[in-house]
């Protein structure tokens, strides 16, 4: 028995100081769980949510103490006592988050060692095993020498707990086990492997046959049953892979920007999860920061979970001067344990995160001259202008006639851009979005007179070049002139039954793989006319595209 209990005075110990340590340099994380718990539909306790934080703080600790007590020997009754009481509630609490689904990870070790429901409920019952131990066997707890310093062993890790618990609250944990941690590439860390476990599901088919109830049990396939559908209910029997980061996405009036912004060299996220919580004294701390951070030269962005209203009260009763935009609340809170807190990205990958307290430590190094913000109003107009550019093209969705008269109008739209901006191109619209403009002039007869805006937008690194290229070759071809990239093609009916399908003859054609690698084109000529036209390159000149023509008519 004495081997027994000094097994499990050792074990439990070690346990709880692992456990309550984790906890502490992360107790809002533990706070977050602990609401979870007392939310409605869990265990209703929703007079606790605004204690959670204090009481958080309180356990951990006295988890923290409860293992140093254990070590020493000190105060044995009273420590197997709260033991007991606090491993009996802990096995109630993760049995009914198990068996009712209500919380999927109990937070026993934090974000360092993530348990499923069923596995914190075992590991609780191991505990209880060897608590009972000690309970039972508590006279072989004999105290560890000098005795007299048990007292301020004790007082020197709790007055320890109480100064760690205040670093980390003001600051960040000081050991980051979330998937957001220093180093990680979001996006990289959103994607699912090609080899990942697949989600297996069971859909159980209830069907009336003849008066009789039946179930029918596939994989996913609809049954040949001779009756009546009832009802079908899904039953997941293995689940797939699911990616370290998998809640997180950068919106705003339903357009997603989270590609853009993490394809950008330089970025800063002003993580504000709840602008109704975020301290006032930290938004005037980001105030200056964020200022600066734009005049070097970075993107700055807010993410919130709050209304629009909010964002835009926020916005004036700070001044702040960045668009806000929209990210699940859970995911910010992962995020960053600051509300408002920094968190700075190079390409999506994260390089520094902030409390607001260390905004001034931000390393704002001089990126390039300050770069003007999206037009968010634009870049929302232009994306609807491509969806109607592309209704009757690639889509289908309407008549030809009708892409007509849609083109028309398109067309007027992007003159008036014109004459209002200049071509709207990356650092006004973004990247994806400055390519609609171009497809609008592309689709119309007004390529002539805005090829040269074109080319200055290309030139300045506003538009692709290969777009450029494409315009370019389309309005040599329209004048009946040798291409230069070899991008434009056509299809020959000679007497309404041979189709020739052929690219339109290019100026140099010996010379045109050359020029296409050296804007950026991927294929040469001869995959371009394959993969498009499904026939082997063959360069035609003008002469024979005129014989050929002849011919069609």
């Amino acid at each position: 028995m004495k081997i027994l209990v000094t097994f499990s005075r050792i074990f439990v110990a070690a346990l709880f100081l692992f456990s309550g340590f984790i906890k502490l340099n992360d107790p809002l994380g533990f706070s977050y769980k602990l609401q979870e718990y007392f939310g409605e539909g869990v265990l209703n306790l929703e007079f606790l949510i605004p204690f959670a934080l204090l009481i958080a703080v309180f356990l951990v600790i006295f988890e923290i103490i409860l293992g140093i007590t254990l070590i020493l020997g000190y105060l044995p009754k009273f420590t197997v006592w709260s033991l007991l009481l606090m491993i009996v509630f802990f096995t109630f609490l993760t049995f009914y988050s198990a068996y009712f689904n209500k919380v999927t990870d109990c937070g026993c070790f934090g974000d360092a060692l993530p348990l499923t429901p069923w596995e914190s409920f075992t590991k609780d019952i191991i505990l209880l095993v060897l608590v009972l131990v000690l309970f039972f066997g508590r006279k072989y707890i004999t105290p560890i020498n000098p005795i007299e310093a048990h007292k301020w062993i004790v007082f020197a890790g709790f007055t320890a707990c109480l100064g760690f618990a205040y670093y980390v609250l003001m600051h960040l944990p000081v050991f980051d086990f979330r998937a957001y941690k220093i180093g990680t590439n979001i996006e990289e860390g959103m994607q699912v492997p090609d080899d990942a476990p697949k989600a297996e599901f069971a859909y159980h088919w209830k069907f009336d046959v003849n008066g009789t109830e039946k179930i029918i049990t596939t994989s996913g396939d609809y049954p040949k049953v001779e009756g009546k559908f009832i009802a079908v209910e899904t039953e997941t029997i293995k689940e797939g892979y699911e990616p370290p980061i998998h809640d997180f996405a950068i919106e705003k009036d339903g357009t997603d920007y989270t590609t853009e912004f993490l394809e950008k060299e330089n970025v800063i996220l002003i993580v504000m999860y709840n602008l109704s919580k975020s301290e006032a004294e930290g938004l005037n701390a980001i105030k200056g920061v964020t200022d600066g951070a734009i005049a070097q030269g970075y993107d700055v962005i807010g993410l919130t979970a709050s209304t629009p209203k909010d964002m835009s009260e926020v916005r004036k009763k700070y001044n702040l001067n960045f668009e806000l935009y929209t990210t699940d609340e859970t995911a910010l809170k992962t995020i960053l344990r600051s509300n408002p807190g920094i968190v700075k990205l190079k390409k999506g990958t994260i390089v520094e995160k902030l409390h607001w307290n260390d905004a001034q430590e931000l390393d704002l190094e001089k990126v390039g001259p300050a770069k003007p913000q999206i037009n968010l109003v634009l870049k929302t107009q232009l994306d609807s202008v491509f969806k109607l550019d592309q209704a009757g093209r690639d889509l289908g969705t309407i008549s030809w006639e009708e892409q007509l008269a849609v083109d028309s109008t398109n067309t007027l739209f992007v003159e008036h851009v014109f004459e209002k901006y200049g071509y709207p191109g990356k650092s006004l619209v973004g990247a994806p979005t400055s390519a609609v403009a171009w497809s609008v002039i592309q689709h119309s007869n007004k390529i002539e007179k805005y090829l040269p805006l074109i080319k200055k937008a290309g030139k300045d690194g506003e538009l692709d070049l290969i777009l450029v290229a494409m315009m370019e070759d389309r309005y040599l071809m329209k004048l009946g002139k040798e291409q230069l990239y070899g991008t434009q093609s056509t299809t020959l009916n000679v007497n309404d039954k041979n189709p020739i399908p052929l690219i339109w003859p290019i100026k140099d054609p010996k010379g045109v793989n050359t020029r296409r690698k050296e804007l950026g084109f991927k294929e040469m000529i001869e995959e371009y006319c394959e993969r498009l036209l499904g026939v082997t390159y063959r360069a035609y000149t003008l002469q024979e595209v005129e014989k050929l023509n002849k011919k069609t008519n």
